[in-house]
């Protein structure tokens, strides 16, 4: 549970630094720093609260309520903290997680438009901005919390009502954190293990926000200009409001959103995607289709992962004829690219050039592409805004509505965007999780194309000139019982300590063998007594990631070049460095206990 609450946290938090949530960063940070009332203003004697017998003051005011001649930076320091900050961003973390796991069980049981809560978040935009602009607007806004006893939190009630207002309109580039979040309050599938995820992940989000918010509040309370034009700052804040209701309305943001480069995806990655996050999130569902592990994100060689399951559980299709479904069965001799998508997700809105590019160049090769729209929130559910969407982005292809997710978990998708190619006998040979290697796909779909069709005549690749280098280079090979590939030898047995023989004749290039004893796992092979491995390939370098403790003496074309020693987790070991690619026959000897687990080549 703790490590799940970690993942959930740190998911958060980069999703609170990443490029989707910029446009709500000017409101929280002026939200922050408009308070309530004019600075520098004390608070006006209410002659009707007087008790039984006070007596008046020469003003007319009673006497236990007359006010005290102060400098106005007294009566500053001493009124009320301004809370706005904690309100704001209260605000938008309970509408967040509330309706991101309940939404759409709510909506569907009252029978309410999907995109009900995103017209529901612009006008509370709208008003709260009307209500920096017009005070009357903002009393109105503050009176259903006027029964609260503390007035300072009276006060701080358009504040919240904003944080409400933002957390209906925001739209997080998802990760597997979020994803997981999304899949199972769309289905209903709400466990402990979900709320605790949710809930980690909203406090994760949180405190970046809270941050800038609190950034904002410094400012108008340092800064002098701010303080004595505070009712214009009112002014400017409600505006900005107004403008961003307006803008994400017409979709305005989106590109501006488009044109910043994915900086957090990378960490994202590294930590949502990690081993123990896929161990921890994979939890969450069942064990269907399991087979599609086998295959790695972005892998650099086609290989085997299963029976492409079915595209099923679709509400409805557009870009079809009639609008009726695609069955994949139906496409039994094409090479099919199955790429899940949702219309407001910056991501996948990047990624379309690159399918449009392949859509065009490869259509008549036999490449068809079919988009799964897996929405991420209620309102990407509606099929008009899917239809508008689409249009807007040149999206031409076939796309399949998957509104209750249901293709998406049966592919056991984490990310937004998500490819997945499938052969022409309906096997999955490649997935590519996220934005990047656009060449590596590219170069998959043509690979794929040409065991279609042996004499298909392909044009020019449609990015950049492939890397001679890459493809003459061994590739990245694993030391796993089910990815290993160029193994000769005594065959593999599984999770168990066997003893293993190099073959009589020397290794071909890019394959590799084994001698002594290993124990083959899933994840990993595992050193016993004598335990040797020969490996010829050709590259700049060899590297391996080993872990354990012990050594390892290299051998380069059967002299011996250096030992290592390895101790700790995981890591990457540098064996052999060139200045120039060459084809080497590699041997390594290892004590007993370290496990070996890739081969990567550069």
């Amino acid at each position: 549970m703790l490590t799940l609450i970690l993942i959930g946290l740190l998911g958060g938090l980069i999703t609170a630094v990443s490029p989707c949530i910029l446009p709500v960063l000017p409101v929280v940070f002026l939200a922050g720093g408009t308070g309530g009332k004019e600075d520098g203003v004390a608070p006006r004697p209410d002659p009707a609260r007087a008790p039984p017998g006070a007596s008046p003051t020469r003003d007319g005011a009673p006497s236990h309520l007359a006010v005290r001649t102060r400098p106005v930076e007294e009566v500053k320091r001493s009124g009320p903290r301004n809370h706005r900050p904690y309100a704001v961003v209260a605000g938008l973390v309970v509408s967040f997680a509330f309706f991101t796991l309940l939404g759409v069980t709510i909506i569907s049981a009252l029978g309410l438009p999907q995109d009900i809560l995103r017209y529901i978040g612009l006008g509370l935009l709208v008003l709260i901005g009307l209500g920096l602009i017009l005070p009357p607007v903002e009393r109105l806004l503050e009176k259903p919390f006027a029964r609260i006893p503390q007035r300072q939190v009276n006060k701080e009630g358009s504040a919240f009502a904003l944080g409400l207002g933002l957390g209906l309109l925001y739209v997080p580039c998802a990760g597997p954190v979020l994803a997981a979040i999304t899949v199972a309050g769309a289905r209903g599938e709400i466990s402990a293990d979900i709320v605790v995820l949710t809930l980690a992940f909203a406090v994760g989000t949180a405190l970046p926000l809270l941050v800038f918010a609190l950034a904002g509040r410094r400012v108008a309370e340092r800064v002098a200009a701010f303080r004595k034009r505070a009712r214009g700052l009112r002014i400017v804040a409600g505006s900005l409001m107004i403008v961003l209701a307006l803008g994400l309305a017409f979709d305005v943001t989106s590109a501006i959103q488009r044109a910043l480069p994915d900086y957090t995806s990378g960490v994202q990655k590294k930590i949502e995607d990690s081993d123990t996050a896929r161990q921890q999130l994979s939890g969450l569902y069942d064990d269907s289709n399991k087979e599609l592990s086998r295959c790695q994100d972005g892998a650099d060689e086609l290989r085997s992962c299963g029976q492409a399951p079915p595209i099923e559980g679709i509400d409805s299709w557009i870009n079809t004829p009639g609008n009726r479904p695609v069955d994949l069965k139906s496409l039994r001799g094409n090479v099919v690219l199955v790429d899940f998508w949702t219309y407001s997700c910056i991501n996948c809105q990047r990624a379309v050039p690159h399918l449009k590019d392949w859509d065009r160049a490869y259509r008549d090769a036999g490449l068809r592409i079919i988009g799964v729209h897996s929405p991420e929130f209620a309102f990407e559910k509606k099929r008009g805004n899917v239809v508008s969407g689409a249009r807007k982005l040149g999206v031409t292809w076939p796309v399949a509505l998957d509104n209750d997710l249901a293709t998406w978990s049966n592919y056991r998708n984490r990310f937004w965007p998500a490819k997945y190619l499938i052969d022409a006998d309906g096997t999955v040979r490649y997935f590519k999780f996220g934005e990047g290697q656009y060449d590596q796909t590219e170069k998959m779909i043509r690979d794929l194309l040409r065991q279609a069709n042996p004499t298909v005549a392909l044009p020019a690749p449609t990015g950049r000139a492939m890397d001679d280098l890459t493809a003459d280079r061994t590739p990245e090979t694993y030391l796993s019982n089910l990815r290993i590939r160029g193994y000769v030898g005594t065959p593999l047995v599984d999770d168990t300590p066997t003893t293993y023989r190099f073959p009589n004749t020397p290794l071909p290039l890019n394959r590799l063998s084994l001698d002594g004893t290993w124990t083959a796992g899933y994840e990993h092979f595992t050193t016993g007594p004598d335990a040797r491995l020969a490996f010829t390939y050709r590259a700049r370098n060899a590297n391996l990631v080993l872990a354990g403790t012990g050594k390892v003496t290299v051998l380069l074309d059967g002299r011996t070049t250096k030992t290592i020693d390895v101790s700790g987790s995981p890591t990457l070991y540098r064996l052999t460095d060139d200045k120039e690619p060459r084809t080497a026959g590699l041997e390594l000897r290892l004590t007993p206990g370290l496990q070996v687990y890739s081969f990567t080549f550069g």
